[in-house]
């Protein structure tokens, strides 16, 4: 996908899960529990956002450093490390979070494993990734 097709796929999407709370009802993300995470670039501290597929801990949401399996993490840890304060829209709501990247390795492992459980899709990533996955905790202060 060229640039272009990318932002239109992504606009596409981002309307589609505002009009179903946040989980797509067609394409690839079908059902995926998906939200819009918005802060700023680590190094530009421009404006960034993120789609990303979450679970729960407690009141606090999960994300996963994945990048879809990529030997890379995605871009948005490093943004998270950087400015910590996003906005996460999750359905019709929109609130302030403050990202928390887990650096505890049991923490870290029970938050992948509690993630595979409830999106078992992710469990491959790993392997394929042949790194360890950063889990993110995102606590809302609103």
């Amino acid at each position: 996908m060229g640039n272009a097709d990318e932002q239109d796929w992504e606009q596409a999407l981002i309307a589609e899960m505002r009009e179903h709370e946040g989980r797509p009802t067609s394409g690839p993300l079908k059902g995926h529990p998906l939200m819009l995470m918005q802060g700023r670039g680590a190094r530009s501290g421009e404006p960034r956002q993120a789609i990303l597929t979450y679970s729960r801990d407690g009141e606090d949401y999960i994300v996963a450093g994945t990048a879809g399996g990529s030997t890379k993490p995605p871009a948005w840890v490093a943004n998270m490390r950087g400015y910590p304060d996003v906005t996460l829209e999750i359905g019709h709501r929109s609130f302030p979070a403050r990202a928390t990247v887990v650096e505890h390795e049991a923490e870290r492992q029970r938050l992948w494993d509690a993630h595979v459980a409830a999106l078992p899709w992710f469990a491959g990533y790993p392997e394929q990734a042949q790194r360890p996955i950063p889990m993110i905790r995102l606590t809302p202060s609103d």
